[in-house]
């Protein structure tokens, strides 16, 4: 991982700095998103700092169980050398869901309602993320002006590739979170439209192949896809469509969301920003 320096000894790497300022990033919008629908946020701000938790330990499991876990079977103390690399998003997703899903069940909290507070959260914290991290794209077949040079050789800027549709997707969610139909939509999109990227730049990385180019991720990625989806149709049916409507005021929910262009403005922003910032450090 690069290191960008050192403070007392101890080295400051560029992807756990894009981490926490991804955290930092996503709590202040899930705090926001949790004020607007009214629920608490003491048990919300816990919510969110056990959930950081649960994804680590599973981005970790699941990365030692589907990629390399004969490595990991001869060297166990090296399961807990997470700084070295290797998680997986995939792990950190289930894991943190689950663990959600009992939290708020003990807490008497409405789990899609908190949910879809989080979903912007989490994808926001995702984008900011990913420009620090440094597992880069397969070789590029020609010397394109936006490959990074590693060892020689260059490579698609897959983190980028990922942060800028991560970016888009919060853009999404951010529009179409006062026009949800029914509570656990904005997370279902989440979890789709996240599995999605997950498989376009898969296409540029280089992971354990089913067959063809077809990675395992690419097999996680749509199963995440069918899951959430079902899941989705699931809730829209449970959900008493014509009663939210006579007591939302007619049809405003299906209405098309008026863009922010604010916002649009502060998310084309940090893209560009994200753009020249990846592109600095992997100069230096």
């Amino acid at each position: 991982m690069k290191i960008l320096f050192t403070i007392g000894g101890y080295p400051i790497h560029l992807f756990g700095l894009t981490i926490s300022l991804g955290i930092l990033a996503g709590y202040y919008v899930m705090s926001r998103e949790v004020k607007r629908k009214g629920l608490d946020a003491e048990k919300t701000s816990n919510l969110a700092l056990y959930v950081v938790l649960a994804a680590i330990i599973g981005a970790r499991v699941l990365y030692i169980i589907a990629f390399n876990p004969a490595y990991y079977l001869e060297n166990p103390l090296h399961i807990f050398m997470i700084q070295q690399g290797g998680i997986s998003i995939q792990g950190a997703l289930v894991a943190g869901v689950l663990f959600a899903y009992w939290y708020v069940k003990r807490h008497q909290m409405p789990f899609w309602k908190t949910a879809d507070a989080f979903a912007p959260a989490i994808i926001l914290g995702q984008a900011i993320g990913r420009v620090g991290c440094d597992v880069f794209g397969v070789p590029m077949e020609g010397n394109w002006f936006w490959g990074v040079q590693v060892s020689g050789q260059m490579l698609h800027p897959a983190q980028i590739y990922e942060a800028m549709l991560n970016f888009l997707l919060f853009f999404l969610l951010w529009q179409k979170r006062k026009q949800t139909n029914y509570d656990g939509q904005l997370f279902i999109l989440y979890m789709a439209g996240f599995s999605a990227n997950r498989m376009i730049v898969e296409f540029f990385r280089t992971n354990p192949q089913v067959f063809g180019p077809i990675s395992i991720v690419h097999l996680f990625s749509l199963i995440m896809i069918v899951v959430t989806l079902m899941v989705g149709k699931w809730l829209q049916k449970k959900e008493n469509m014509e009663e939210k409507l006579q007591t939302s005021g007619g049809n405003a929910a299906m209405a098309m969301p008026a863009i922010e262009w604010k916002v649009a403005g502060v998310v084309l922003t940090a893209m560009v920003l994200s753009v020249v910032f990846y592109y600095f450090i992997h100069s230096l």
